[in-house]
């Protein structure tokens, strides 16, 4: 099933005898869709500056497919929050620390390789979870995840050839590939993190924890990592508070230059 034919906001599904709360599927959505447009946002940044013009191409086409799903999840979000916004509202209207993505999605790209190490993390991630979120009791997050699966399954492939290209090409490329995997990684625990809510919409099965997805996730990193003759990095720290809307400082320079046409011309169309 495609998004499009997805059922309209209206029409949420729980197994018998439970009740979604519609707030709690909107912030989920919410928080999902933040993680594709940031991502997307920052994948723009490489357009006319990438090492060949089919990668330029390439990675349009990957930032696409994120904003893509911003679109149908921010959207979706807007309809069941009670306030009607659109994907244009909540991508333009709003403050830094009002965004809930996780943080490895708004590190600056760095060189190219660091820009692949958080393409292998999150790719990899995104493709568990939409896999998953394909048996959601939400006919809508169904439909989406039905939809990215497919898409997300190139941007693993995307990723995992240059992490395998650069590790096993000249002492340079490796060294910059590892560095750029250090470099990343320790923003990558965020995304596996779970709370209460989203623990309540996994229960009932609408929503995916991602606790469970980390094992396969990292197996399936390592693998590449393996073939490419790269370490798996074990950081020292991590990164917390993006689901709480803090943010690393780079955020807000990102945030404003996404925003910049909406706040000179407020209600513009074209």
């Amino acid at each position: 099933m495609s998004v499009d034919q997805a059922a309209p906001a209206t029409a949420l599904r729980a197994p018998a005898g439970q009740q979604v709360a519609a707030s709690d599927v909107a912030a989920y959505a919410l928080r999902l869709g933040d993680d594709a447009l940031i991502l997307s946002q920052r994948l723009c940044e490489w357009v006319t500056r990438a090492p060949t013009i089919e990668e330029d191409l390439a990675i349009a086409n990957i930032a696409l497919d994120l904003l893509g799903h911003a679109r149908t999840l921010l959207g979706y979000a807007g309809e069941l929050d009670g306030t009607g916004r659109s994907e244009d509202d909540f991508a333009y209207t709003r403050t830094e620390r009002q965004f809930r993505n996780a943080l490895l999605v708004e590190l600056p790209g760095g060189d190219f390789a660091t820009t692949i190490a958080r393409q292998l993390a999150f790719a990899h991630y995104g493709r568990l979870l939409y896999i998953a979120l394909q048996e959601s009791a939400d006919a809508v997050l169904a439909g989406l995840g039905a939809k990215a699966a497919k898409e997300v399954a190139y941007h693993c492939l995307h990723a995992g050839q240059w992490v395998v290209r650069l590790g096993g090409g000249t002492e340079e490329s490796h060294r910059r590939m590892q560095a750029g995997l250090d470099q990343v990684w320790p923003y990558t625990a965020e995304l596996f993190d779970s709370d209460e809510m989203v623990a309540r919409l996994d229960a009932d099965g609408t929503g995916v924890d991602p606790a469970r997805l980390h094992t396969e996730w990292q197996e399936s990193v390592t693998a590449v990592l393996t073939e490419a003759g790269l370490s798996l990095p074990t950081p020292r720290w991590r990164a917390v508070g993006g689901r709480e809307g803090l943010h690393t400082e780079a955020f807000a320079p990102l945030v404003a230059e996404l925003q910049a046409v909406h706040r000179q011309y407020p209600g513009g169309t074209w």
